[in-house]
């Protein structure tokens, strides 16, 4: 399928490895002008050569609002308009909500929501003046439902909050706000794939008691749905939250 998406400007967070890498890949297949950004600029760099040097990089700390607002400033100064945001960056950290230290819950809503807010922001500014555009935010199915770790899910809940909310808002100007939430993805420098190293009879059961399909879901597979969502044929998806994860979520809605 051809989705148009020929010669329009994609910024990617965490864009250097896993979903983000993936995602940087299918936009380049489809023939679209990619810049990634990370905090590591060796990672960015890796990740360059990698694609044969067809992408574009930025260096930034996303958790530093000063940085945000450089990033979005240097994005347009080289590619004049942005016509797609993919917020990716995100982390866990911590553990029960007991045992965890404010400072923790702090870090995580600055690195998974804060950031995706405060360049959605940024980025609409420059979306209207086109009258179009597409912010798609990688959340979580645990953004929807409990599992995973207490600041990971309560700032991806809040994430899937403020897509609904920004999209109201700005589908009359012909920007598109929407959410995909991963299931289980296993890529080599993800924390299944550490868990998987440390105990595969263990994870192997957890696969066949949770996921449905019967196996992990890959970076390729969340790619795909991006790849859809950030193009015309998807323009009647607004706001909504797409659980991509082989029948992993217990929500029947």
């Amino acid at each position: 399928m051809d989705l148009q998406l020929q010669n329009k400007n994609i910024l990617i967070t965490g864009g250097s490895k896993g979903i983000g890498k993936a995602i940087a890949t299918e936009f380049l297949s489809e023939g679209a002008n990619v810049a990634i950004t990370a905090r590591g600029l060796a990672a960015l760099e890796k990740t360059k050569e990698e694609l044969g040097g067809k992408i574009s990089i930025f260096q930034a700390d996303l958790t530093n609002a000063d940085e945000r607002i450089k990033l979005i400033h240097d994005f347009i100064e080289q590619f004049g308009t942005i016509d797609v945001l993919i917020n990716n960056a995100g982390g866990s950290n911590g553990s029960k909500a007991t045992e965890t230290e404010m400072d923790l819950f702090y870090q995580a809503m600055e690195l998974n929501y804060f950031s995706a807010v405060h360049l959605s922001k940024l980025a609409v500014e420059y979306m209207k003046q086109q009258s179009s555009g597409s912010i798609i935010h990688i959340t979580s199915i645990y953004g929807r439902e409990s599992g995973g770790k207490v600041t990971y899910n309560n700032a991806k809940s809040a994430l899937i909050s403020f897509t609904k909310s920004l999209a109201d808002e700005v589908i009359t100007y012909g920007i598109r706000v929407n959410s995909i939430a991963p299931g289980s993805i296993l890529h080599e420098t993800g924390n299944w794939q550490k868990r998987l190293e440390a105990d595969p009879e263990g994870i192997k059961e957890f696969v066949k008691k949770e996921i449905p399909a019967g196996r992990f879901g890959s970076t390729k597979e969340i790619a795909n749905v991006v790849a859809f969502l950030a193009s015309e044929k998807a323009s009647w998806i607004v706001g909504a939250s797409i659980n991509v994860d082989g029948g992993q979520s217990k929500m029947n809605f």
